[in-house]
């Protein structure tokens, strides 16, 4: 006869376990009432988002939650999910207040971002629903590795709005991951009203055709129905491993925050029931008329609380803010450091010559055999014989098989927001991604990308993801708009990235296994037309490996620098020999890392030339090469003998036709001409 599952009541609950539930909502709701003060009083919380009408469901989320085996993602409004889960007032206000001994973030975060990465509380970001994609990466890690626990993504229900949203709970099912999704209906997406957001009563009903997803509704400013409802959640995402959607009707009783004005857009009656609706009042009124306390034993708690909040308030107060020369710290993880190619380069001829496509094949296959913790998916990566649109995977899920290697949904923001809440779950993990079949697809993702950018200075150093996002970058294919581009110029705006764009397949093979073997996050920018041109072959050491923001001098010179990179790299070698034809001597600098920069290799080339040309494929207008520029102008302008100059697209798009494609995109005919012209100023 099967086993009745354990169900709480007032009744058949022991009184110490409601009154710690007692004790944890009145301590959340005397937080929730006092943060909007500290604003007034310009102490700070300059950010806060009530959560009162949600407390049966927050309290739930934070006493099934274990830190020793989950994973929590909380959004703004869950002061009291955190408080439940563990954290202490003080380390609430510390939050609030922005102070430099927050756990989440030591002030780099907004306020209300509450988070605890020790505990496995995780630090979110604001873009609503963000974290969904977190919460599903580490599921995958939680099943890969046979973990004991779950994943719990705690949003509101307007976030479902979100394609990301949509596509986290997708894969979820489609994998069969342990995660629980809850999400905090209180009917409003600020002031917007859920009949703008989706034709469905309920949220969760816009999933309800998933398979291996399960559905549970229940009663958010209930405590009894909430903790039934989270209980049974993670039972069945255990016990099932499979997905799971709490979807808990709450009420939310003041404005969306301190900045919003909910009378503007709620009338007085909507308020007036919001308020009648409360769950703490509900929750202490149950305990008295069933006899389970007293009107005295529930003051005695209300008053030790605000005891206990009025200690932490003192002391955190005195809690240093900080320091403003801490800027700089935690933008990037120290990265691998060869050591026995300290300068990136080496004399080997041993062997045979190798092309790009084969470098980096091999040495992922390296890799992978060295560290069983390595991952790679993306877009048609492991079909059959086929390893990507390029083949650059061919033959790993052969070898590694399909827990390893495997094809991701055609959802770039998946294919990176997994990746960055997989590497959450184990700091051995090393993952690498197509993150597109084309750079050009790419921007569907770059939400993703942002987040993943500044996850380590947002965390004070907590956290990276340790990430290489592979793109297939650049033209000279005859592939057009979205085949063709480059992406470069964009991508180095964000700090917290290390971005590379290797022209030879010996830099291809070092600096993808020195990003394999770093923490934290590299773009990897591969020139596609160069997978099989015999222009970048080269013989490769087995063990090769490239620094970060270490140039490389591909041809010596004294009469003018080219800086370059990626395809154009070879054009620059091309119009260097043409040159020297002619009688001039042309210094060409492949710089290979665009972020970190090797500033001293340029800065030393031209101050030995006295003229720079700077060369890439992408548009002059806006282009990386504008950065090189200032920086050659900025810091080595007394030793210039000409202006310096670049080589780049037009502000267009890349055309199709071959016509146009020849048009657009440098040549070597092009960087010549504009190398004579300087060395003749």
């Amino acid at each position: 006869m099967a086993k009745k599952k354990q169900e709480y009541s007032i009744d058949n609950t022991d009184k110490q376990t409601l009154e710690k539930w007692y004790r944890l909502m009145a301590l959340g709701r005397r937080m929730d009432e006092k943060a909007p003060n500290y604003l007034k009083q310009a102490l700070g919380w300059s950010y806060h988002a009530p959560y009162a009408g949600h407390d049966g469901i927050q309290l739930a989320i934070g006493q099934v939650f274990d830190k020793e085996h989950d994973h929590l993602f909380p959004y703004y409004r869950d002061m009291l999910t955190t408080l439940s889960a563990g954290l202490t007032v003080e380390e609430i206000i510390l939050n609030g207040l922005s102070k430099a001994t927050d756990v989440a973030s030591g002030g780099r975060h907004m306020s209300n971002h509450f988070a605890k990465p020790e505990w496995n509380i995780h630090n979110v970001s604001s873009a609503t629903g963000n974290h969904t994609q977190h919460a599903t990466g580490v599921g995958r890690a939680i099943k890969r590795y046979k973990g004991k626990g779950v994943a719990i993504s705690s949003q509101g229900e307007s976030s479902t709005s979100e394609g990301y949203v949509y596509e986290a709970i997708n894969g979820a099912s489609r994998e069969k991951l342990p995660v629980i999704f809850v999400l905090q209906d209180n009917r409003y997406g600020i002031a917007v009203p859920k009949r703008d957001q989706t034709a469905n009563v309920f949220a969760a009903e816009n999933f309800s055709g998933f398979k291996n997803l399960r559905i549970i509704y229940c009663d958010g400013k209930s405590v009894i129905r909430s903790m039934n409802a989270m209980i049974e959640a993670k039972r069945h995402a255990i016990e099932k491993q499979e997905p799971v959607i709490v979807h808990a009707t709450t009420v939310r009783i003041h404005s969306h925050s301190q900045s919003d004005r909910h009378e503007l857009y709620r009338d007085e009656n909507e308020r007036f029931c919001a308020q009648q609706s409360d769950p703490f009042e509900r929750y202490r009124i149950t305990l008295i008329r069933a006899g389970r306390f007293t009107e005295d034993e529930l003051k005695k708690i209300d008053d030790e609380v605000k005891k206990e909040v009025s200690a932490a308030h003192k002391k955190a107060l005195k809690a240093p803010d900080p320091d403003a020369g801490s800027i700089y710290d935690f933008i990037n993880p120290e990265p691998h450091k060869p050591e026995k190619y300290p300068d990136g380069t080496h004399t080997s001829t041993e062997g045979e010559k190798k092309r790009f496509i084969t470098a980096l094949n091999e040495t992922l296959k390296d890799e992978f055999r060295k560290n069983p913790d390595t991952y790679i998916w993306g877009q048609d990566v492991a079909y059959k014989e086929k390893g990507g649109v390029f083949n650059v995977t061919k033959g790993m899920q052969q070898e590694f098989g399909p827990e390893r290697v495997f094809n991701a949904p055609i959802a770039e923001d998946f294919i990176v927001g997994t990746a960055n809440g997989m590497s959450r779950y184990n700091d051995k993990i090393r993952i690498v991604i197509e993150g597109a079949e084309f750079a050009d697809y790419f921007w569907p993702a770059m939400e993703q990308l942002v987040e993943m950018s500044h996850d380590y200075w947002r965390t004070n150093g907590k956290f990276a993801a340790n990430v290489t996002l592979r793109l297939a970058s650049g033209g000279y294919i005859g592939g057009g708009l979205y085949h063709s581009q480059t992406i470069e110029g964009a991508l180095t705006t964000l700090p917290g990235l290390r971005i590379v764009y290797p022209s030879f397949a010996d830099d291809a093979a070092g600096l993808l296994r020195t990003s394999m073997l770093s923490k934290g996050p590299t773009v990897f920018l591969e020139p596609k037309a160069l997978y099989n041109d015999p222009a970048a072959e080269t013989y490769i050491p087995d063990d090769f490996e490239v620094p970060f923001g270490k140039a490389r001098i591909r041809k010596e010179g004294s009469d003018l620098t080219m800086v370059t990179y990626g395809n154009t790299t070879h054009q620059c070698l091309e119009a260097a020999q043409k040159l020297e034809e002619d009688g001039y001597s042309c210094e060409v600098i492949d710089i290979r890392s665009l972020v970190p920069l090797d500033k001293e290799a340029i800065l030393n080339s031209v101050k030995k030339t006295n003229k720079a040309l700077v060369v890439h494929e992408d548009k002059v207008f806006a282009g990386f090469g504008g950065e090189l520029v200032s920086i050659i102008s900025g810091e080595a302008f007394e030793y210039l003998d000409g202006p310096v100059q670049r080589v780049g697209s037009p502000h267009t798009p890349v055309g199709f036709h071959k016509n146009l494609e020849n048009a657009i995109l440098p040549n070597t005919n092009k960087v010549y001409e504009a190398a004579k012209g300087l060395l003749e100023y």
